[in-house]
């Protein structure tokens, strides 16, 4: 089965930029795409600044919907959006004052890659942070999400001058030997040639799954890894997961094709609860552990295998188990049944049940709002997004026009971060209304 790489390099063009991202590419691409996948073959995407986080989200959920293993080799730099104060990675557009709506948020990264597995998902980094960003992320860590090995560096902003992608450069040198080493191996190389480059940098290296914690290190003088830094802890649910379709728009085109950016963003995607106090919107985090009625084995492996093999309602009941083990140890209201119910809603997607998916989006936003939680969190506006994309799927006019007021009446209240999805939805329920 062949592997999919992307290749990312992404700086704002002017006096933004703090890293030459783009320089890293002409030397990645003169490695064989079998070498940098790590499989027999490899189909390779190259993004060279690009101009829009729509375009790149496309990119990246087409890559992470693909077979086979995934490698993202990512150079750029972080900027917090002033808002949130969430980490996005610099786009070619972006400016102090534009991080919201022109560079890619962080958690998109994340969620793309949220349900793979980490056997065969993997992110190698090379960044820099701008100075709030680095204040945040070594208050924070960077948090990738348990499903996806991580392997690389944060740096500071550099005192002069543009900075090198020195790490990255290093990872595609020791690759053109036409050998790729474990990614644990090859990050521990690439820094034992670069100690000065890397010196007071953040160090990822995290082989992903639910067991093991992110490690992050500090590299001090001499740059080897050095005292922990704070870093968001895997926690939760094992790394394997139900395979994910590239995901169309939630209104206009019927599917999002490379390059399409009329889809809206849709922030963190729906199905991840948080890990820590849900009234945080940057608490959303990682699925917490949940209670096993079937015994120690992962439930989400069990249920996406029965998705694979199309047994859509043997995957719901599983699930629905799951739901109601939750509500009776946690509250019908707590994360751990929030995460079931939205398993449950994208099951009804990949059976192709729009209605149903919708209605369960709208419960779960629903939910969320009456928890608490802002119109503003990312889970409460990736629910709303969902139930929005779903109901434009459903062909019968008539659930389309029960289920049609119910989302007007929370695009009021989340109208989420693309203009006019309030407008769309009225505009579509007035013509229902108006058919015979």
């Amino acid at each position: 089965m062949p592997g999919t790489v992307l290749l990312l390099a992404a700086s704002p063009v002017g006096r933004g930029r703090l890293v030459d991202a783009a320089g890293v590419l002409p030397v990645l691409a003169a490695v064989a795409p079998a070498v940098l996948s790590g499989a027999d073959t490899a189909n390779v995407v190259e993004l060279a600044d690009p101009l829009e986080p729509q375009a790149v989200l496309t990119r990246l959920r087409a890559a992470a919907a693909a077979p086979g293993p995934l490698t993202v080799y990512l150079t750029g730099q972080l900027h917090l959006d002033r808002r949130q104060h969430r980490p996005h990675l610099a786009l070619a557009r972006t400016t102090a004052a534009t991080v919201r709506y022109t560079a890619l948020p962080w958690h998109w990264i994340r969620e793309e890659l949220r349900l793979r597995s980490a056997a065969d998902t993997a992110l190698v980094v090379d960044l820099h942070a701008d100075a709030e960003a680095w204040k945040h992320i070594t208050a924070h860590g960077l948090d990738c999400g348990p499903y996806t090995a991580v392997y690389g560096r944060v740096a500071p902003p550099a005192r002069r001058g543009l900075a090198e992608p020195a790490y990255m450069k290093t990872v595609a040198t020791l690759l053109r030997s036409g050998h790729r080493p474990p990614l644990g191996t090859l990050h521990e190389q690439a820094l034992s040639r670069i100690p000065e480059e890397t010196r007071g940098n953040l160090l990822l290296a995290h082989a992903g799954g639910w067991t093991a914690a992110g490690t992050a290190t500090t590299a001090p003088a001499g740059g080897a890894p050095g005292v922990a830094a704070p870093v968001i802890p895997a926690q939760g649910i094992p790394a394997q997961g139900i395979p994910v379709p590239e995901l169309p728009a939630p209104w206009g085109p019927a599917a999002a094709r490379p390059g399409d950016q009329s889809g809206v963003p849709v922030g963190d995607r729906p199905g991840e609860p948080a890990g820590r106090p849900p009234a945080d919107p940057e608490s959303v985090g990682d699925p917490p552990a949940d209670p096993e009625p079937s015994g120690g084995s992962d439930p989400h492996a069990a249920i996406s295998a029965a998705v694979r093999g199309g047994l859509h309602e043997e995957a719901d009941g599983l699930a629905a188990r799951y739901e109601e083990a939750a509500a009776r140890e946690h509250g019908a209201g707590s994360e751990q049944a929030l995460h079931w119910r939205e398993v449950r809603a994208d099951l009804a997607m990949f059976a192709g049940d729009p209605v149903r998916s919708c209605r369960a989006w709208l419960a779960v936003a629903e939910a969320r709002l009456a928890a608490g939680q802002a119109a503003d969190a990312p889970a409460v506006e990736a629910a709303v997004d969902r139930a929005h994309h779903q109901w434009g799927r459903i062909e019968d006019p008539a659930p389309a026009r029960e289920l049609g007021p119910a989302l007007a009446r929370l695009r009021l209240r989340v109208p989420g971060r693309r203009r006019g999805a309030l407008e769309n939805v009225q505009r579509q329920l007035g013509r229902l209304q108006a058919a015979p």
